[in-house]
């Protein structure tokens, strides 16, 4: 991590559902986060219009650190079905800091080759103190439309982000919520008549 002295830690979430709405959970679901705290490298630097070189040098490195934990935690690639990202800024940090980490290809593609998805990453950016909950939204790795597969990872650190620090994190599941139904998007467009590529009818 010399490339990335900013790091402090990293921690894990993991999650296992072994019952849902009074009923077994079969196959058992297991929900896994990562996170990266890390002092805001633009801190202290008073406005800063061009973002790019910290970009590249700390999002290519995190992507594939927390990338490689996450696969290690879920046994392969294969095993995620469904995924997404996440940051929040500290609460003396621009909320444009933490977004740019995440917001490039070069953090996202690694977590995305590793599980070979074809959708993109859900993702939310906030900004909050210590403990605040980091919410990593979850979609189907292939496809946006299947509801089943929209989850939330959440956690909170207890002492992060710090006023000065960003977290960065990526989500997965294993599987869908247990006892999914209520169809997908795709049975909802059918039943009113609707375009998949127009849903609104615009």
């Amino acid at each position: 991590m010399d490339n990335v002295p900013e790091l402090r830690k990293i921690v894990t979430y993991d999650e296992y559902i072994h019952r849902e709405g009074e009923k077994n959970a079969n196959p058992i679901l297991r929900i896994i986060g990562v996170a990266a705290v890390l002092r805001n490298p633009w801190a202290g630097k008073g406005f800063v219009e061009d973002l790019s070189p910290e970009i590249q040098r700390i999002a290519p490195v995190l992507g594939m650190v927390l990338t490689n934990r996450l696969i290690d935690l879920a046994g392969s690639g294969e095993t995620i079905e469904a995924y997404g990202k996440a940051c929040i800024a500290g609460v003396d940090c621009e909320l444009e800091h933490a977004s740019g980490l995440i917001h490039t290809l070069q953090y996202g593609n690694f977590y995305r080759e590793a599980v070979g998805a074809k959708s993109y990453l859900g993702f939310t950016n906030t900004r909050g103190p210590a403990n605040a909950q980091i919410q990593i939204p979850l979609m189907d790795k292939h496809d946006t439309g299947r509801r089943s597969h929209y989850l939330t990872v959440q956690f909170a650190i207890h002492d992060a982000p710090a006023g000065d620090e960003v977290v960065l994190a990526l989500g997965a599941a294993t599987g869908g919520r247990p006892h999914h139904r209520i169809g997908d998007r795709y049975s909802d467009l059918l039943a009113i008549g609707r375009d998949i590529s127009n849903p609104a009818g615009v």
